[in-house]
């Protein structure tokens, strides 16, 4: 098994990293894209996240690892707690799952395809179940998501709406669950994304590469020190990764009771109102991806502090162009977040 880059030794890309650890502290933020330049370990920290997630519960025997606490309307009937209609059944501590989606994935590969060895060898009909089966309850890795095929997206687009994989085929009728954090990267320049693939991910990062001296160096001198001893410098990197998997997993656990104050709502929609976003569901990424981060600081409210914290990465993707205005989305939510907070604290100041 190969080991996988420590993700706390990824050096500068605090704000990929951040949002890599609110979606897997509240996995309703919708998913991450990261766009940019090739190797600024974009593909490094997706991987190096699989290697920290803490563990989850599952039903034992379960092809989907159902949740033990979550109803079973849309399991198979195979599943041991449909089996026991929503009683008490066994479980067990499997790993959150970070299924890679290749780009040259069959459809029958993805959604999953009758079993054809079991049909010619013993004459059944068995679904074999495919990578958004594996993806439950994980992540959904795509790397150069903007060449994904065309058919795919339509596939991944009904299924990140439904949160089922329905597969009708060759006299097979099989609904399964498939909720996924859909993780996707990419460089700009090889194509753009699908609006109606790119409107599903809650969090959106531009990358760079690094232009800091002393942050190009420590990549450098990282990189070298793991490829010539993988397990060693995992090793001495552990502490840190156990310290950051205990943060999730305390984040986890108070999200549920951090507050999202009246305040706090009224400031998201301003800021929502001032770039000018279609529909509500900026702010509804905005709200929960800055209910994360308080969870994540331990903070039992959501503030101005957290808002402006989360909101470039939850708000870039959806501005719409402005012929009038040649700055990138990126300049334009940082110019709005300017216009609002700094105004208020040169008010404040002057109350004062």
């Amino acid at each position: 098994m190969a080991v996988a880059y420590p993700f706390s030794a990824i050096a500068g890309q605090e704000e990929m990293k951040l949002a890599l650890t609110i979606a897997a502290v509240d996995p309703s933020v919708g998913g991450v894209l990261i766009f940019g330049d090739r190797g600024t370990g974009k593909s490094t920290a997706v991987r190096g996240l699989a290697s920290l997630l803490p563990e989850m519960q599952a039903v034992e025997g379960c092809r989907y690892h159902c949740a033990p606490d979550r109803d079973t309307e849309l399991c198979e009937p195979g599943c041991p707690k449909m089996q026991a209609g929503g009683g008490e059944v066994p479980t067990h501590s499997v790993e959150v799952p970070v299924v890679d989606l290749p780009l040259g994935a069959s459809e029958d590969r993805v959604v999953g395809a009758l079993d054809l060895e079991r049909a010619l060898s013993h004459g059944e009909k068995h679904f074999e179940p495919g990578l958004l089966a594996r993806a439950h309850r994980g992540f959904l890795y795509i790397d150069e998501v903007n060449l994904l095929e065309d058919h795919l997206v339509d596939v991944l687009l009904d299924v990140a709406a439904s949160g089922e994989n329905v597969v009708e085929r060759e006299g097979l009728s099989v609904r399964h669950p498939a909720r996924f954090v859909l993780v996707g990267s990419g460089n700009p320049e090889e194509g753009e994304l699908r609006p109606q693939l790119l409107d599903r991910f809650g969090l959106s990062l531009e990358v760079e590469t690094p232009s800091d001296l002393d942050t190009r160096i420590e990549v450098v001198r990282r990189r070298d020190a793991f490829d010539r001893d993988k397990e060693g410098f995992k090793r001495s990197w552990q502490a840190e990764d156990d310290k950051l998997r205990q943060t999730i997993l305390d984040a986890k656990a108070r999200l549920a009771e951090t507050q999202v104050p009246d305040a706090a709502l009224k400031r998201a929609s301003e800021i929502c109102i001032q770039l000018g976003t279609d529909g509500l569901r900026g702010e509804l990424t905005l709200m929960r991806a800055a209910r994360a981060a308080a969870a994540i600081d331990g903070d039992p409210e959501v503030t101005d502090a957290h808002l402006r914290r989360v909101a470039t990465m939850s708000l870039r993707h959806r501005l719409r162009r402005d012929p009038l205005d040649e700055a990138g989305s990126t300049t334009r939510v940082e110019r709005v977040l300017s216009e609002l907070f700094d105004a208020d604290a040169e008010q404040s100041g002057e109350a004062a």
